[in-house]
């Protein structure tokens, strides 16, 4: 069992970053892939990057390359989604996710964990 929890959302101008954090408690952050996912008001859940259980593969859609990060600190159990050059269309509630799936996953179904969500809102 894996216990998620997202932080650091909130609002931030458009061009600015934002940095998520997922905590993950039950097991080592390490023996999952972690995925990212947003959901905007009115739309489907929608796929933002995944980083691979061993730390050293990334993938994002194609929406936030080159803008998004994401990485993790196995010491302190915690990934995160760094956020850069924000716009307006990057507004949602984000949620990590963890898989002991094949990497890349990029569907929701794919993942068998998931936070809570923190609120990111993107003003122009």
């Amino acid at each position: 069992q894996v216990q998620l929890v997202e932080s650091g959302g909130g609002l931030v101008q458009a061009g600015g970053s934002l940095r998520l954090s997922c905590a993950a408690s039950g097991r080592t952050i390490n023996s999952f892939a972690m995925g990212w996912f947003r959901q905007a008001p009115g739309k489907e859940r929608e796929f933002v990057g995944t980083l691979s259980r061993g730390g050293g593969s990334t993938y994002y859609a194609d929406s936030v390359k080159g803008r998004f990060t994401i990485s993790r600190d196995n010491f302190k159990n915690t990934g995160y989604l760094q956020m850069n050059s924000l716009k307006p269309e990057d507004t949602a509630v984000y949620y990590c996710a963890a898989t002991n799936g094949l990497f890349p996953a990029t569907k929701s179904h794919n993942y068998d964990y998931w936070g809570q969500g923190t609120q990111v809102t993107v003003s122009s």
